[in-house]
Protein backbone atom coordinates (compact mmCIF):
# COMPACT_ATOMS: atom_id res chain seq x y z
CA UNK A 1 0.00 0.00 0.00
CA UNK A 2 1.17 3.28 -1.01
CA UNK A 3 1.78 6.03 1.62
CA UNK A 4 -0.57 8.09 -0.37
CA UNK A 5 -3.75 5.61 0.22
CA UNK A 6 -3.28 4.98 3.14
CA UNK A 7 -3.24 8.30 4.19
CA UNK A 8 -6.55 8.79 2.96
CA UNK A 9 -7.94 5.65 4.85
CA UNK A 10 -5.99 6.75 7.50
CA UNK A 11 -7.85 10.03 7.77
CA UNK A 12 -11.62 8.21 6.91
CA UNK A 13 -11.04 6.07 9.45
CA UNK A 14 -10.12 9.13 11.96
CA UNK A 15 -12.90 11.17 11.19
CA UNK A 16 -15.11 8.15 11.51
CA UNK A 17 -13.54 6.99 15.31
CA UNK A 18 -14.38 10.62 16.04
CA UNK A 19 -18.38 10.46 15.28
CA UNK A 20 -19.47 7.47 17.11
CA UNK A 21 -19.91 5.86 20.50
CA UNK A 22 -17.71 2.80 19.77
CA UNK A 23 -14.39 3.79 17.83
CA UNK A 24 -13.17 0.56 18.62
CA UNK A 25 -15.69 -1.15 16.19
CA UNK A 26 -14.87 1.09 12.99
CA UNK A 27 -13.44 -0.87 10.66
CA UNK A 28 -11.74 1.19 7.48
CA UNK A 29 -10.57 -1.17 4.31
CA UNK A 30 -9.57 -0.30 0.78
CA UNK A 31 -9.19 -2.02 -2.18
CA UNK A 32 -9.01 -1.17 -6.32
CA UNK A 33 -11.90 -1.18 -8.58
CA UNK A 34 -10.44 0.23 -11.85
CA UNK A 35 -9.38 3.74 -12.11
CA UNK A 36 -10.28 4.26 -8.17
CA UNK A 37 -9.83 3.07 -4.73
CA UNK A 38 -13.04 2.74 -3.13
CA UNK A 39 -12.92 2.64 0.53
CA UNK A 40 -15.41 0.75 2.93
CA UNK A 41 -15.97 1.97 6.32
CA UNK A 42 -17.97 -0.23 8.33
CA UNK A 43 -19.18 0.79 12.49
CA UNK A 44 -21.18 -0.45 14.78
CA UNK A 45 -25.20 -0.76 13.93
CA UNK A 46 -26.24 1.63 16.81
CA UNK A 47 -24.05 4.09 15.49
CA UNK A 48 -24.65 3.77 11.60
CA UNK A 49 -27.00 7.00 11.98
CA UNK A 50 -23.95 9.15 13.24
CA UNK A 51 -22.11 8.52 10.44
CA UNK A 52 -24.88 8.89 7.72
CA UNK A 53 -26.14 11.54 9.48
CA UNK A 54 -29.82 13.66 8.36
CA UNK A 55 -30.63 13.44 4.79
CA UNK A 56 -26.89 11.73 4.15
CA UNK A 57 -25.62 14.93 5.03
CA UNK A 58 -22.66 13.90 7.17
CA UNK A 59 -22.32 10.90 4.23
CA UNK A 60 -21.99 13.34 1.63
CA UNK A 61 -19.54 15.46 3.88
CA UNK A 62 -17.02 12.33 4.32
CA UNK A 63 -17.19 11.50 0.64
CA UNK A 64 -16.42 15.75 -0.02
CA UNK A 65 -13.36 15.29 2.32
CA UNK A 66 -12.19 12.37 0.66
CA UNK A 67 -12.77 13.50 -2.77
CA UNK A 68 -10.67 16.45 -1.91
CA UNK A 69 -8.16 14.23 -0.30
CA UNK A 70 -8.34 12.64 -3.88
CA UNK A 71 -8.01 15.86 -6.17
CA UNK A 72 -4.93 16.58 -4.41
CA UNK A 73 -2.94 13.34 -4.60
CA UNK A 74 -4.64 12.92 -8.44
CA UNK A 75 -6.33 9.82 -7.68
CA UNK A 76 -10.39 8.73 -7.49
CA UNK A 77 -11.71 7.59 -4.65
CA UNK A 78 -15.26 6.35 -3.48
CA UNK A 79 -16.65 5.73 -0.18
CA UNK A 80 -18.74 3.04 0.62
CA UNK A 81 -20.28 2.92 4.14
CA UNK A 82 -21.35 -0.77 5.20
CA UNK A 83 -24.19 -1.96 6.98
Amino acid sequence: MTEQAASARVLMESIAKSLVDAPGEVFVEEYEDGDETVIELEVAEADLGRVIGRSGRIARALRAVLSAAGSKQDKRYALEIIE
